[in-house]
């Protein structure tokens, strides 16, 4: 007995999600690795492909060996691979430490100088550089400093420009940074804060890529490198650490993270404390 047409219902076939292959996986670290300096190792291969997948369904493609295909023809999506594959994770006045040797070590020491320069090499969504503004105005009142901000992703330095954060990442800003330096939002601004448009306007952000030669870009008597390194083998990292000495005035400091360590790369540098390094004079 054949069914009625009531009974009848359409077919729907599923649609696998696509596979981040070993061929395709390695053809990406190659690319992060030539670009960026960054090593992905194995077990990096689930984060790639998440953070992929998306892309890949916007631009109605099949899946990662056409994503790949399409990436090696077009600069512009090759930057967009690049940024939506870079760890960007940061926060205001992370690593406390640090700031409070740049204002007790370093701004009031030098305070007598002439224009004192900043460099936040790689400066994520741009906390790190705007907490280095703040403790900036806070010791040398609103001129004689600048600042440089950096980072390799366009994405994170469209949003750093904007200086527009949640709310939630007000907790580590000092109460007196937070109401001299931070507007709180309103309407449909409700939940964020943004970064005072004066503090916003001394800051500089440029697209620069470590991994390369550098732009000209000048002395500075610091430059923060934080939180970054654990990404580059011993060999890139020596030569990203060779390029910002030529940037560094003697006697300047290269400041890392906490985790990081330069042992057997600090040609040049002498340690000052843990994480802390100074260009000999």
């Amino acid at each position: 007995m054949m069914p009625s047409t009531a009974d009848v219902r359409p077919t729907i076939t599923a649609t696998a999600a696509p596979v981040l292959g070993e061929a395709e996986f390695r053809e990406f670290q190659r690319l992060m690795f030539e670009v960026a300096g960054i090593h992905m190792p194995a077990g990096k291969r689930t984060m790639v492909a998440g953070r992929l997948a998306k892309r890949i369904k916007v631009l109605a493609l099949a899946g990662y060996a056409e994503y790949w295909r399409h990436l090696k023809t077009n600069p512009t999506e090759k930057q967009v691979a690049v940024d939506l594959l870079t760890t960007n994770e940061t926060y205001f006045f992370r690593e406390p430490r640090h700031f409070e040797f740049l204002r007790d070590q370093i701004l009031k020491a030098q305070s007598h100088r002439g224009c004192i320069r900043l460099w936040s090499a790689a400066c994520s969504s741009g906390e790190e550089a705007y907490t280095l503004a703040m403790v900036l105005s806070e010791v040398l009142g609103p001129a004689g400093w600048e600042v440089l901000a950096s980072d390799i992703s366009t994405q994170v330095l469209e949003k750093a420009r904007g200086g527009r954060y949640p709310m939630t990442r007000a907790d580590r800003i000092p109460t007196e940074c937070l109401k001299r330096y931070c507007l709180k939002g309103i309407g449909e601004a409700a939940g964020t804060l943004m970064v005072d448009p004066v503090l916003r306007s001394r800051v500089q952000f440029q697209q620069i890529n470590l991994n390369t030669r550098l732009p000209d870009v000048g002395l500075f008597d610091v430059i923060f490198l934080r939180n970054v390194m654990i990404y580059f083998n011993a060999e890139t990292k020596q030569q990203i650490i060779a390029r910002l000495q030529t940037c560094l005035r003697p006697g300047g400091y290269l400041i890392i993270g906490h985790s990081e360590t330069l042992n057997g790369l600090q040609n040049g540098l002498e340690v000052v404390s843990p994480s802390i390094y100074r260009k000999q004079p």
